[in-house]
C-alpha cells in the first residue's frame, strides 16, 4: 500500500493543501497554528495508510461533533476530516495504480450503495436547498468510499478486521465508562440519563443505538474462539460494561432492538424457512386488521411515560401513543415525512432538507409540548421516511435496497462459511445481529449521517464482502 499511496502524493498534497487553507481562511487565522500537525496527520496517512485507517475504529465513539461548541457547522473531529482525507488519497493511488480488488464491484451490497448515490445526486439536482443536498452528498461520499469500498483492501487480513472490531469495542466502552462517571454524579437519574453522554454523543438516543450496536459485536467476540483466561476476563468485563451502559441509556428503542437482533439471530442459526415467517406475518397482519378498534382502544389506556424507572414500564411506554410526549412527536415528525412525500412524491425536498421543510406541515392536532412552530428540532426520527420525504418514492426504494442487500449478503455468508469455519461464522452471527439493532433503531431515528453509525455499519459491510470473496475463492 505504501508505494500505491506514494504514488498519489501530487494529488493528494494538492487537494488536502487547498481544502486546509480554504477552511482556515473562511473560519478563523488563528487556525494556522494547527497546520504543522495537519502536515504531519498528511505524512501518516500517505506512509501508514493502513494504521491511520484501522485508527477510525477507535477514534470513531470518541469523538466529537464541533457544532456542540461554535454554534456553526457540523463536523466531527477528528474523524470526519480523517475521512475527507482518506477519500481523496485513496481516489488518487486507485487512478494512479489501481489495487483494488474487481470482484467487490459483484457485490450486491455495492450495486445497492451505488444505485443509492445515484438517487441523491440527482434528488441533490432538483432539491429544494442545492447547497445542502450537496453536502449531503458529499457527507456520504466520505463515509462510503473509504469505509465501505476501500475498506475492503484493508480488510483482506483476519488480523485488520479483527483490529478494527477490537478497537471500535473498546473505545465505545471508554465512552461508556465516561457516562456512567457523569451519570452517577446524578444518582443515574432519567432527565440527566439524556445528556450525560455529551460531548462525545449528543443525546442518549444515538448513545443508545451504538451502546446496542456492539453488544453483540463484543459478545461475538467472546464465543468465536478459545481464549486465554487474561483475554477472557477482559471480554467480559468489556460485556458487563455494555450492558450497564445499555440499561442506563433509558433507551427504549435499544433494548427493543436488541430483542429484534435475538429474534433475528434465531431465524438466521435454525434456518426457519421464508414461508413459514411470510405466513405468520400474513397472520399476524389479519389479526391487526380485524381487532385494529380494540387494539386502539389498549393503546389509549397505556399511560406508561417515558420517564418512569421501572425498565418494564418503560418498555410499554414504548407503544403510549395517547400522553408519552416523546412517541407523539414521532408521529408528529412521521405525518410531516409522509405530507412532504406526498407533495413531492417523483424527488422529494432533496437529501438532508427535512429539517428545512417540515414545518409547515405540522398538523395542530399532531403538535406536542416539545413541538416548534419553527420546526427547528431536528429529523425525520426515520431512515426510511427520511428517504421518503426528501428523496421520493426512489428514494425509499434505494435505501431499502442497501438493508436487503447487507441482509442478503451476510445471511447468504453465514450459510456458506463450512462449519468447520467456527470463528468466522460467529463472527458473522455478531455483524447480523449488529446491523439489525441499527436497521430497526432506523424506523424510529436516522444517525447515518453521523461518523458514530455510518463507521461500523460500513465497515461490517466492507468485512462481509471480503470474507464472501475469500470464501468463495477456497470454495473454487
Amino acid at each position: 500500500m505504501r508505494s500505491i499511496a506514494s504514488a498519489a502524493i501530487p494529488y493528494f498534497l494538492a487537494s488536502a493543501l487547498a481544502a486546509l487553507f480554504g477552511v482556515l481562511i473562511w473560519q478563523d487565522t488563528a487556525l494556522l497554528t494547527l497546520f504543522p500537525l495537519g502536515l504531519l496527520l498528511v505524512y501518516f496517512a500517505i506512509y501508514q495508510t493502513e494504521k491511520v485507517f484501522i485508527s477510525l475504529a477507535f477514534l470513531t465513539p470518541l469523538s466529537v461533533n464541533i457544532e456542540e461548541f461554535t454554534q456553526s457547522f457540523g463536523l466531527f473531529i477528528p474523524t470526519e476530516p480523517l475521512l475527507f482525507g482518506l477519500m481523496l488519497l485513496l481516489v488518487a493511488a486507485e487512478i494512479k495504480t489501481p489495487f483494488l480488488n474487481k470482484e467487490i464491484w459483484k457485490s450486491p451490497i455495492i450495486h445497492a450503495v451505488l444505485f443509492y448515490l445515484v438517487v441523491v445526486t440527482i434528488t441533490a439536482i432538483t432539491s429544494s436547498h442545492p447547497m445542502v443536498s450537496f453536502k449531503f452528498l458529499l457527507a456520504r461520499l466520505w463515509f462510503i468510499i473509504p469505509v465501505l469500498i476501500f475498506g475492503t483492501h484493508f480488510f483482506q487480513k483476519e488480523k485488520s478486521r479483527m483490529q478494527f472490531l477490537w478497537l471500535f469495542v473498546i473505545a465505545t466502552c471508554i465512552a461508556i465508562l465516561y457516562t456512567l462517571a457523569h451519570h452517577s454524579m446524578y444518582g443515574f437519574g432519567e432527565k440527566e440519563g439524556h445528556w450525560v453522554m455529551w460531548p462525545l454523543f449528543k443525546d442518549h438516543t444515538i448513545y443508545g443505538a451504538i451502546v446496542a450496536l456492539i453488544l453483540p459485536i463484543v459478545v461475538a467476540l467472546y464465543f468465536s474462539e478459545k481464549h486465554s483466561p487474561l483475554t477472557q476476563a477482559i471480554l467480559i468485563t468489556l460485556i458487563t460494561i455494555v450492558l450497564i451502559g445499555l440499561y442506563y441509556s433509558y433507551t427504549r428503542a435499544a433494548w427493543l432492538s436488541i430483542i429484534c437482533a435475538a429474534m433475528v439471530c434465531l431465524v438466521v442459526y435454525y434456518r426457519i424457512n421464508f414461508k413459514i415467517l411470510a405466513g405468520i406475518g400474513v397472520i399476524a397482519l389479519i389479526v391487526v386488521f380485524f381487532k385494529w378498534d380494540q387494539i386502539q382502544m389498549e393503546l389509549g389506556r397505556n399511560k406508561y411515560e417515558h420517564t418512569t424507572e421501572s425498565f418494564d414500564e418503560r418498555l410499554q411506554s414504548a407503544t403510549n401513543v395517547t400522553t408519552d410526549a416523546s412517541n407523539l412527536e414521532r408521529i408528529n415528525r412521521w405525518s410531516c415525512a409522509i405530507a412532504m412525500f406526498e407533495q413531492r412524491p417523483i424527488f422529494g425536498y432533496g437529501p438532508g432538507t427535512y429539517a428545512f421543510e417540515y414545518a409547515p406541515f405540522q398538523e395542530p392536532e399532531n403538535l406536542t409540548i416539545i413541538s416548534t412552530n419553527f420546526g427547528d428540532m431536528g429529523n425525520a426520527h426515520s431512515e426510511y421516511l427520511a428517504a421518503l420525504s426528501e428523496m421520493g418514492v426512489m428514494g425509499l426504494v434505494s435505501f431499502i435496497g442497501i438493508v436487503v442487500a447487507i441482509f442478503f449478503s451476510m445471511i447468504t455468508l453465514y450459510n456458506k462459511l463450512p462449519l468447520s469455519e467456527t470463528k468466522n461464522r460467529v463472527l458473522v452471527m455478531g455483524m447480523i445481529a449488529a446491523t439489525t439493532t441499527y436497521f430497526v433503531h432506523a424506523f424510529l431515528n436516522n444517525f447515518l449521517d453521523t461518523d458514530k453509525a455510518a463507521v461500523p455499519i460500513w465497515a461490517m459491510c466492507a468485512m462481509v464482502i471480503v470474507m464472501g470473496m475469500q470464501n468463495k475463492k477456497v470454495a473454487n
